[in-house]
């Protein structure tokens, strides 16, 4: 899949890596679907993007709502005929002990990253199998492939996510739809700063870690040259993506290495 002059919808597109890749994306004559909460930053994205001579369509969306999502599909497909790419981006972290976390929070953190993400993919879906052709992009987390301190429902519903779409991949290759996972590890953004505490309240700090991360516009070119050569995992980060082959091949010295992390 090449995104030259694509279709693409961008949900999170307000802010961190769902804003890098937009502007990274509008780049490429394409038309975008811009989709948060937070419309007045869209438009500041949807400027930045129409000066890279992209054409831009807001669909305001709220993941944790699946009649809105509905009803944004509904509204995005009166604009344009088909959705080439969809970048399932939108979601939200947690800073909390999984056993002081009002399981409201836990809830909230599953029906945004997860059940908000995969509904708006079965919407799409039909369309892209009707024309036999697309290509879904699920972005994940490092902690979507293993358990860490302070991220418990985040991780899950990252788990959750590798589940749905690595089935998704086999299941919809017959009708030349190619799915993709992206695997994030340090990546600048606000990500902390909205992160959810035990009582649903924003983190409100930025992590130490995410602060020292790579750039969204480096995140969002990896990305893009992921998509090109239909990679189906995506690792986007430094040397902390480390940490996916330790725990894979050495699960004994990952424990090890985690259990002397101090939870931040």
């Amino acid at each position: 899949m090449k995104i030259n002059n694509k279709n693409i919808w961008i949900t999170g597109a307000s802010s961190g890596i769902g804003r890098g890749l937009s502007v990274e994306m509008s780049k490429y004559n394409t038309t975008i679907v811009l989709s948060a909460r937070n419309v007045i930053e869209l438009e500041k994205v949807k400027f930045e993007c129409e000066q890279n001579g992209a054409k831009c369509i807001i669909q305001k969306i709220d993941l944790s709502n699946p009649e809105e999502i509905i009803s944004a599909t509904e509204n995005v497909f009166s604009k344009i005929k088909n959705v080439d790419i969809l970048v399932n981006n939108g979601g939200i972290s947690q800073r909390a002990f999984s056993y002081e976390t009002d399981i409201s929070v836990d809830r909230r953190i599953m029906e945004v990253n997860y059940f908000g993400s995969i509904t708006l993919t079965k919407l799409v879906l039909p369309k892209m199998i009707e024309q036999k052709s697309g290509y879904i992009l699920a972005v994940s987390s490092i902690v979507g492939a293993f358990g860490f301190p302070l991220r418990s429902a985040y991780s899950a519903s990252k788990h959750a996510l590798h589940g749905f779409y690595e089935t998704l991949y086999f299941e919809v290759k017959k009708y030349n739809i190619n799915v993709s996972v992206v695997l994030p590890g340090r990546v600048k953004t606000d990500v902390s700063k909205n992160a959810l505490t035990k009582n649903g309240t924003k983190y409100g700090k930025m992590d130490d870690g995410q602060d020292s991360g790579i750039s969204v516009e480096k995140c969002a070119k990896k990305i893009i040259k992921g998509i090109n050569k239909n990679k189906k995992e995506m690792a986007v980060g430094g040397s902390e993506l480390a940490m996916l082959f330790v725990k894979r091949r050495l699960p004994f010295i990952f424990n090890m290495i985690v259990n002397k992390i101090k939870p931040t």
